[in-house]
């Protein structure tokens, strides 16, 4: 028995519908994995500003202590 064109249309929807739900998944891990990322990156990053500054604070404080020999 063979398909009448409504039915082929029919599966077709339904195939096509079926890899949409697969490749939206698939974009929202990779969503959540970059976003996760971005998070990480960005600690690091006020991470390594605030070691920034606390160097850069040191070497104001050192610059105005009178040298040793005095």
């Amino acid at each position: 028995m063979g398909q009448t064109p409504e039915e082929a249309r029919l599966i077709e929807l339904e195939t096509r519908l079926a890899f949409q739900d697969d490749t939206l998944q698939l974009l929202n891990d990779l969503l959540v994995e970059q976003r996760n990322l971005l998070d990480r990156l960005q600690l690091r990053l006020d991470q390594l500003a605030s070691r920034q500054e606390e160097l850069l604070g040191r070497l104001d404080g050192a610059e105005e202590a009178p040298p040793p020999h005095y």
